[in-house]
């Protein structure tokens, strides 16, 4: 069996885990629920080389039915068609954005992540994509992720010091940066010109 094969069932184990002791009743069966949580722990433990406990906090901590994480990420383009990247503190470069808080739909999101990592006011107004991570940036998370992309169009705004980027710069697709390919990918920005360019352009989902 391949490690990806192997990791694959992991994760699902422990999905199957986190749900029976959601919506299990049994006493007994809780407590078996809670033990096959346990060995997938373990296993995923040797599987990536870690100590249990970090595998704990990161794989088997959350209740109720397991489903993706959202992450936004926020495509804007100046009036020459340059796109607006965001540089992190690692020296990496992004498209603006992150998680989905639990208060805050898509559209609120993606336009609150860009003010607190760009300092620009703007509007969300189209969703170019919405994507697996596992099918597309390295490396792989133990979590599954779905990414949605999002068109937005500058209303006012200048970058401001935060704790999260350095500053931020339009690029041509010819003349990028050094990517955070775990959040944004050549194959992901050329999507980006591609959506821009192309007037007709069409969701793209996994």
């Amino acid at each position: 069996m391949k490690n990806k094969d192997l990791l694959d069932d992991i994760i699902e184990l422990q999905s199957l885990a986190q749900s029976g002791l959601y919506y299990g009743h049994d006493a007994f069966d809780l407590e078996r629920y809670q033990r096959i949580r346990e060995l997938a722990c373990d296993m995923l433990a040797i599987c990536m080389n870690e100590p249990i406990v970090k595998m704990e906090n990161v794989f088997c901590h959350e209740e109720g039915y397991q489903t993706p994480k959202l992450d936004t990420r926020a495509v804007i383009f100046n009036t020459d068609g340059q796109l607006l990247l965001v540089q992190e503190n690692d020296g990496l470069w992004s498209l603006p954005g992150g998680w989905v808080d639990i208060n805050t739909s898509i559209k609120e999101n993606t336009e609150k992540e860009v003010k607190e990592e760009a300092g620009l006011n703007v509007q969300a107004t189209e969703i170019i994509a919405i994507m697996d991570r596992d099918k597309h940036n390295l490396p792989r998370y133990l979590y599954k992720v779905i990414k949605v992309f999002v068109m937005c169009e500058v209303i006012s705004g200048q970058f401001e010091k935060n704790i999260e980027t350095l500053q931020f710069q339009y690029f041509t697709l010819d003349n990028l940066p050094p990517l955070a390919m775990a959040k944004n990918n050549l194959e992901q920005i050329q999507m980006c010109f591609n959506a821009y360019q192309n007037k007709a352009w069409k969701t793209y989902f996994d």
